[in-house]
């Protein structure tokens, strides 16, 4: 009985002993593999294999993969410019305008003296057709002349018509400048009525009435201005025309066989006619100008005398002259001007003198050769100017 019972307890520790060894192997399942092997690395190195003890396995930590260090080129690399940092770009600063646009308005101005001094010349180179250099009273001729100074050439002389009226006349054509203006291909024709009391003995009045026309001629002006970047000189072409008409009335006394003297009180009226245009194109114009089609205009009255001597038979001489003074004057300029608008001058009156004079010598009879001179003498716009010449005469 007791052998029984102590098989029995024998059973039961044999039984659990089974049972905690197969806990103790699926709790340590995970680490048999390296038992074993610790246990075969033992039994080679003549160790006593230990009885494998439990121990906690680490918890794994997420450790990053090292990036490859990329490898050393051979050559060495050109280090990388930095882009430059962009400058700020300036503001652009305007371009600097020309000042000048009152020079430019004045020079309009200019212009009106331009032609007021052209209506001058016109009707100064128009007498000399009308016999200015001659005597009151003489024969009938015919004369051909051609002058300098203003370059003219043309017929002119008289016819009597009655004993007391006689008939003048005479044409040219002309190329003139003064001032800044100049005029070309300009024909000039005029004609005039004397009436000439010769019944009244050797003191005693004449009448003249008479026209000076030019219908059509070339014409160049220029003005002049300053501006902050230097002067400006520019040109504009166009057409013009001039008409004259006057009345002349005076005393003439024929003093002797060898000399003629007359004194006389003129009245004119002068009117030009000039074309629209504009300013011609050059590089720097700023304040450029439209000039509108008008009419100048202006009045003049001559005070004036002449006396004419016959030197031995063969040379004659003339001289004449007288002051003029102008009134009611009119410049038909209306212009359109950059930076000033419309620009309208006015015209002043304006006095000077006149005078002429001439040298005829009689080379045979009834055959005269004739040098001649006409001019101004006085102030701007009128000025100084000079016309001579020579002629030849034929009194028939």
């Amino acid at each position: 009985m007791r052998a029984v019972t102590m098989v029995k307890l024998r059973f039961k520790r044999s039984v659990l002993a089974g049972a905690l060894a197969a806990v103790a192997a699926l709790a340590f399942a995970p680490d048999i593999r390296p038992a074993a092997a610790q246990a075969t690395c033992g039994s080679q190195c003549g160790e006593p294999t230990p009885y494998p003890t439990y121990s906690p396995s680490p918890t794994p930590t997420y450790s990053p993969s090292p990036s490859p260090s990329p490898s050393p080129s051979p050559y060495p690399l050109p280090s990388p410019t930095p882009d430059p940092a962009p400058a700020p770009s300036p503001d652009p600063s305007p371009s600097p305008t020309p000042t000048g646009a009152d020079s430019s308005g004045n020079s309009i101005g200019g212009l009106a003296n331009q032609r007021f001094n052209q209506m001058i010349t016109n009707r100064v180179l128009g007498t000399v057709l009308l016999g200015v250099n001659e005597q009151v009273n003489c024969s009938d001729c015919i004369s051909a002349f051609g002058s300098a100074g203003s370059f003219s050439a043309g017929i002119h002389g008289r016819k009597e018509l009655t004993s007391n009226l006689s008939l003048l006349a005479g044409i040219a054509y002309t190329h003139y400048n003064e001032g800044g203006y100049k005029i070309t291909s300009a024909p000039i024709g005029a004609f005039a009525l004397r009436y000439d009391f010769t019944d009244w003995g050797s003191s005693r009045p004449f009448f003249d009435v008479g026209t000076i026309l030019t219908p059509w001629e070339k014409a160049r002006y220029t003005r002049s201005y300053d501006t902050s970047f230097g002067p400006v000189n520019v040109t504009g072409s166009t057409n013009a025309s001039n008409y004259a008409v006057y009345g002349r009335a005076g005393w003439i006394s024929r003093l002797s066989p060898r000399d003629e003297v007359a004194a006389s009180v003129e009245v004119w009226q002068l009117w030009q006619r000039v074309s629209g245009y504009t300013d011609s194109a050059v590089a720097f114009n700023p304040f450029d100008a439209t000039i509108a089609t008008g009419t100048d205009r202006t009045s003049l009255v001559k005070i004036g005398g002449q006396w004419t001597h016959l030197y031995g038979s063969n040379i004659e001489a003339n001289i004449n002259g007288g002051w003029v003074q102008s009134f009611a004057g009119h410049s038909g300029i209306v212009a359109t001007v950059t930076g000033n608008g419309v620009v309208v001058p006015t015209m002043g009156n304006q006095g000077w003198f006149e005078y002429g004079g001439r040298l005829g010598f009689r080379v045979q009879k009834g055959w005269i050769v004739d040098l001649f001179a006409n001019g101004t003498l006085g102030p701007q716009p009128v000025g100084n100017t000079i016309h001579g010449g020579v002629g030849l005469r034929i009194n028939y």
